[in-house]
């Protein structure tokens, strides 16, 4: 009795055993392929410290972890705060959490229905109506039919077709769920430029307006000296032309502040007429510290790589599966119920129905469309390591691309900073001069026309440097974590992985 009691227990084991070892026999590798990279992205090693417009060096924190919530690296509580309504009320995110959700008792749906018996329960009372036998003078008849009935099935997954099927469509919901935190971060990131470029394109505004005030004070000055024959007709003619074009350039300006202040509005979830108020540039203050991830684990933090590294091993799956199909399938199925004529034939012992049976199916002919079937998904697992690969590889160029503009746009702010740093030093010294009755009006003028103009180059290279700053917190991806649906998907997951 005890040699028996044991016995289902050892059967089970060994179907169990048998199910993992096929999931482990069938398809192709479930790892990524492993990239080489050295420990440098770009051709030349990047510097340790940027130079910044003003305050301390920027330093470049080589192998440091990523910034969880990067956007916070500004020191500016309206920009956070603007991220966070974003995160919140995103549209585009809401559907796509939601698409995730679906997919998510997509799986729950295909897992109960593989992994699981079913059974159902039916009650199907009927009444019929008898013909009559021809040659005899028997009337037709009526007469009642009752049935009860439990039924069972379970179709034993013995070389794991089933429990491939499910990890693949798991790896693609994994996917999809790494694909969210991209577009999370994608939503952050375009929160943080389109307040910098509004900062940037306000200033910038402000600035112009000075510019062409100037410009145009210095069109009426010449014109009167004209019309007093102390200017020159050309030069009045000169700076009629300097003043409407400072003129031309507002609208552009204001034209692209309002399609960025819209841009933001629907990022926010807002309708474009209540987008928040520009940000002033002193509210954005540069990172002193930026991390930067050697490559080797890079690929563990961005999710864009997690996604296609997800896909691979739902390929992997999906060829597994596509190859288990070609062999036999045993499927199990038991019976219990009651019937009869009437309702004592239903519930004596002579109305007890039930049945058990087994159906062992081996696949022989499909015209070609199971092989077919297996090279189609060899072939789209093919697809998802090429892509694999070329994710890695466009994330390495994003990550070099930002360092080199990091440090040659830093060197540009420089500049533009010297630059204008050494106009405004000629316009104090012009107008000085002015003050005391050596210079004339329109050399002041002109000079400040020079100097409002290098100050707009200075705001637009400042906000390229806090874009650059934005870029790479972003390009670094998110600390390594756990799996995105480890939690919710442990009760039904075909496997420990």
């Amino acid at each position: 009795m005890k040699t028996w009691t044991h016995r289902p227990i050892r059967l089970l084991a060994a179907v169990a055993g048998s199910m993992l070892s096929a999931c482990t026999a069938f398809g192709p590798p479930r790892a990524p392929p492993v990239i080489a990279a050295s420990d440098h992205y770009s051709i030349a090693a990047p510097s340790e410290q940027v130079p910044t417009d003003h305050g301390p060096l920027q330093q470049l924190a080589l192998g440091a972890a990523p910034v969880p919530e990067w956007w916070r690296a500004f020191g500016s509580p309206p920009l956070d705060a603007l991220v966070s309504e974003a995160l919140d009320h995103n549209q585009s995110l809401a559907a796509a959490g939601a698409n995730l959700r679906a997919a998510h008792e997509q799986v729950r749906e295909q897992v109960g229905n593989n992994l699981y018996p079913h059974l159902d329960a039916g009650f199907s009372p009927s009444r019929q109506r008898a013909l009559s036998i021809p040659g005899l003078h028997q009337q037709t008849f009526l007469y009642n039919v009752f049935a009860a009935e439990v039924q069972g099935g379970w179709t034993l997954d013995f070389f794991g077709a089933s429990m491939l099927a499910d990890r693949a469509l798991l790896g693609q919901v994994r996917a999809q769920a790494y694909e969210l935190e991209v577009e999370r971060r994608a939503v952050a990131f375009n929160v943080v430029l389109a307040a910098i470029n509004a900062a940037s394109l306000r200033a910038q505004i402000d600035a112009v307006a000075v510019y062409a005030e100037a410009e145009e004070h210095r069109a009426r000055q010449l014109r009167e000296r004209y019309q007093l024959g102390s200017a020159a007709r050309l030069d009045w003619l000169t700076a009629e032309e300097g003043a409407a074009e400072a003129q031309r350039v507002l609208p552009p300006l204001r034209r692209q502040l309002l399609t960025v202040q819209h841009a933001e509005a629907v990022l926010l979830g807002r309708t474009p007429d209540a987008a928040p108020a520009p940000l002033s540039l002193d509210e954005l203050h540069l990172p002193e510290r930026l991390p930067v991830a050697v490559p080797s684990e890079l690929v563990h933090q961005r999710p864009d790589i997690l996604a296609a590294e997800a896909s691979v091993r739902a390929g992997a799956d999906s060829a597994g599966a596509a190859s288990a199909a070609l062999y036999p399938s045993l499927t199990l199925s038991a019976s219990y119920g009651r019937g009869g004529f009437d309702w004592s034939t239903f519930s004596s012992p002579g109305g007890a129905i039930w049945g058990v049976g087994a159906s062992l199916t081996q696949p022989l002919f499909h015209g070609g469309a199971l092989r077919a079937r297996q090279r189609e998904y060899q072939a789209a697992y093919e697809a998802a390591v090429a892509q694999y690969r070329q994710t890695v590889l466009a994330a390495f160029q994003s990550v070099a691309d930002t360092l080199v503009s990091l440090d040659e746009d830093a060197k540009e702010l420089e500049q533009t900073q010297r630059s204008a740093d050494a106009l405004k030093e000629v316009q104090q010294e012009l107008e000085g001069r002015f003050a005391e009755g050596s210079a004339p009006l329109y050399a002041v003028l002109g000079a400040r026309s020079q100097y409002q103009n290098a100050y707009v180059t200075y705001v637009a290279a400042r906000a390229t440097r806090l874009t650059d700053s934005a870029a790479l917190l972003d390009a670094m991806g998110s600390p390594t974590s756990a799996d995105p649906l480890a939690a919710s998907t442990q009760s039904f997951r075909p496997d420990g992985h």
